[in-house]
C-alpha cells in the first residue's frame, strides 16, 4: 500500500487558492473574439493627412498615418513594421509636391493604388535656398488649398467605397465650409493689423500668406539638416527691422534657436507654437486637422496684433 504523503504547511495553503482559481476560470465565460475590422484600409504620410482623411471618411474607413505624431515629415525613413503595415494598405495617400522625399522609395514596395493630395493645387515656387525653383510642399496650411485636398479625398474614398460616397460629399462640403470660415475670421482679425508680415522658421506658410495678403519672411524654406545660416538669419533680422514685425514664430517640429537670435537682435517677441508637420497628441492644442488650422490662425493673428 503506497505510503500517504503528508502536505507541507504552505501547499495547504496554495492549493485550496489553485482550486478556486481553477473553478472560476472554468465557470467564468470566455471573452468575445473581437470582431475584424473589414473597413477599407487607408494609409497616408503623416498625421495631418490621416485627420483630413479619416474626416472626410466618417468612420468607412480604417485610417493610418505612417509616421507618428510628432515626427519631423521630410527626411523621415520607414522602418520594417512601416512596410508591413503597408501590405495591408487598400490605398496609399501622400501630399506630393515633393514633401515626402522618402515617400518614392517607399511606394516601390507597396501594391496599393496611390493618391496625391495636392493635385490641382496651384504651387507657390521657392525662391531661395537649396530648393530654389521647387514647389513649396505645405499647401495644406492654406484653408483655399485644403479645399483641393479635400476634394481629391471624396473622389479618392468614393472610388474605394462607392456605397458610401454620399457621405463621402455631405462630409466634404462641411470640412470646406469650415475651413472657408476660418479664414473669413483671420481675414478679420487682420484688418487692422498695422505689421501685416509673418515670419516663421520655416517657410511652410507661403501659401496661407498669399490667402491673407500677408508678407512673409522665414529663415529656412524646407527643414534641413543645417538650419539658420548666418546669411539666413541676417536676411530675417533686416526683413523684421524693416516692417517692425512685433512677433516671431517657430513650428512644433524644428528647433527655435535661430529664430530666438532674431528676436534678440530686433526686439521681437516670440509667439505661440505652430503646427505644420504633425498633429499633437489627444491632450494637446491641435488633435485635429481643423484644430490645427484654427489654432495657427489664431495665434498668428493674436501675435501680430500686440
Amino acid at each position: 500500500m503506497p505510503q500517504s504523503r503528508r502536505c507541507s504547511p504552505l501547499l495547504r495553503v496554495v492549493l485550496p487558492c489553485l482550486l478556486l482559481a481553477v473553478v472560476a476560470t472554468g465557470c467564468a465565460r470566455p471573452a468575445p473574439p473581437s470582431s475584424p475590422d473589414d473597413r477599407p484600409h487607408v494609409l497616408t504620410t503623416f498625421s495631418v493627412l490621416a485627420d483630413l482623411v479619416d474626416t472626410v471618411g466618417g468612420g468607412h474607413v480604417r485610417v493610418e498615418s505612417i509616421t507618428k505624431v510628432g515626427a519631423e515629415i521630410h527626411g523621415y525613413e520607414p522602418t520594417p513594421s512601416d512596410l508591413v503595415r503597408a501590405q495591408d494598405a487598400d490605398l496609399v495617400i501622400d501630399n506630393g509636391l515633393g514633401l515626402e522625399r522618402w515617400f518614392e522609395r517607399f511606394l516601390n514596395s507597396v501594391d496599393a493604388p496611390h493618391v496625391v493630395l495636392s493635385d490641382g493645387v496651384e504651387p507657390i515656387d521657392i525662391r531661395t535656398g537649396d530648393y530654389r525653383g521647387r514647389a513649396n510642399p505645405h499647401a495644406w496650411m492654406s484653408p483655399v488649398a485644403a479645399q483641393t485636398y479635400v476634394d481629391n479625398t471624396v473622389v479618392a474614398l468614393s472610388g474605394l467605397a462607392p456605397e458610401h460616397a454620399a457621405d463621402f460629399e455631405a462630409n466634404g462640403r462641411e470640412l470646406k465650409a469650415d475651413l472657408a470660415d476660418l479664414l473669413a475670421d483671420f481675414r478679420e482679425d487682420l484688418a487692422d493689423v498695422d505689421a501685416a508680415a509673418l515670419v516663421t522658421c520655416e517657410g511652410a506658410f507661403s501659401y496661407l500668406a498669399r490667402d491673407a495678403g500677408l508678407r512673409e519672411s522665414f529663415i529656412w524654406p524646407v527643414n534641413a539638416d543645417s538650419e539658420g545660416t548666418p546669411r539666413q538669419i541676417r536676411d530675417v533680422i533686416a526683413f523684421v527691422e524693416e516692417n517692425r514685425v512685433p512677433t516671431l514664430f517657430c513650428e512644433s517640429t524644428v528647433n527655435p534657436s535661430a529664430q530666438e537670435q532674431v528676436a534678440l537682435a530686433t526686439g521681437a517677441r516670440l509667439g505661440g507654437t505652430l503646427y505644420v508637420d504633425s498633429l499633437s497628441g489627444p491632450e494637446g492644442p491641435v488633435p485635429t486637422f481643423l484644430d490645427l488650422i484654427r489654432y495657427d490662425l489664431h495665434t498668428i493673428a493674436e501675435g501680430l496684433a500686440r
